[in-house]
């Protein structure tokens, strides 16, 4: 290999011809894959094992498996479910045929595998612990057997006559279970009426009843007081404006009073009024 002389020379103009060397061989060990390396830092992410696996040397196999998931992941949409691989009709079963096709091709499939014993009445009663027997198969005709037992079956007799349901012991009589409900019912009026009772004898303990004639002079004098309001309220009625404010709130005290009077007037003409003698 020549040289470059980097000074000021004419033979400087054509670079010299560079000569490459060949790449050698990649070195692969004969142990590859067949043992784990020593104190490799690979594959123990997200494991119990420390940063380097495989310290002493000594591990036959991989210390820890591979995760082919925890790599960058697939191509875009390699986890698209394939149209093409879904399950077809019948994949992992066949259809079960019918009677005539089984009668048809195998019929010693539909003979029982065990019999059971028969009573010498020649019916069988079987037990609770016994399955029962399946894919009996019958050539009877059941539409000619009941047109057959139809004809031969001997008609009913009919009753002499209809029950006569007026006739009968019980007939308009009230039933039993009626009876003991309106008795408890009456029962049950009668403990309310006593508890009235009892919380009207305590109300009027206490109270007596207003005579006719102290009745008529509350009456009268009710009468009288609203007399003289309703006189003192008219004489301000035809002022249409009240701009005073004296004036104003005697009339609304004279409305309030002489409401109350006429409420009083309508208490004290009821027929039963009861005077609270403790007050």
């Amino acid at each position: 290999m020549h040289t470059i002389d980097y000074n000021e020379s004419i033979y400087n103009i054509i670079p010299p011809k560079l000569y490459g060397y060949p790449k050698p061989k990649m070195f692969r060990s004969s142990y590859s894959g067949k043992l784990p390396p020593t104190a490799s830092t690979f594959h123990t992410g997200s494991t119990s094992y420390p940063g380097v696996s495989n310290l002493e040397g000594n591990a036959t196999g991989k210390v820890v498996p591979n995760k082919p998931s925890r790599t960058f992941g697939k191509v875009h949409g390699s986890y698209r479910n394939d149209p093409n691989t879904h399950m077809k009709k019948y994949a992992n079963s066949c259809s079960v045929p019918d009677l005539a096709t089984v009668r048809m091709t195998n019929p010693e499939q539909l003979r029982p595998t065990h019999l059971a014993p028969r009573l010498k009445a020649g019916a069988y009663i079987p037990s609770k612990h016994e399955p029962p027997v399946m894919n009996l198969v019958s050539r009877k005709n059941f539409i000619v057997a009941n047109a057959v037992e139809t004809i031969l079956a001997q008609p009913k007799k009919l009753t002499q006559g209809t029950k006569d349901y007026l006739n009968k012991e019980d007939y308009g009589k009230m039933p039993k279970y009626l009876h003991n409900i309106k008795r408890d019912i009456e029962c049950e009026y009668d403990y309310i009426r006593h508890i009235q009772d009892e919380n009207d004898m305590e109300a009027s303990q206490g109270m007596r009843p207003l005579d006719e004639d102290e009745r008529q002079q509350l009456v009268n004098g009710m009468k009288a007081k609203w007399e003289k309001v309703n006189t003192d309220y008219q004489g301000l009625t035809h002022i249409t404006q009240m701009n005073e404010q004296g004036k104003k709130a005697r009339k609304e005290k004279w409305e309030a009073e002489l409401a109350n009077c006429e409420k009083d007037i309508e208490k004290l003409n009821k027929r039963s009024i009861l005077i609270d003698m403790t007050q």
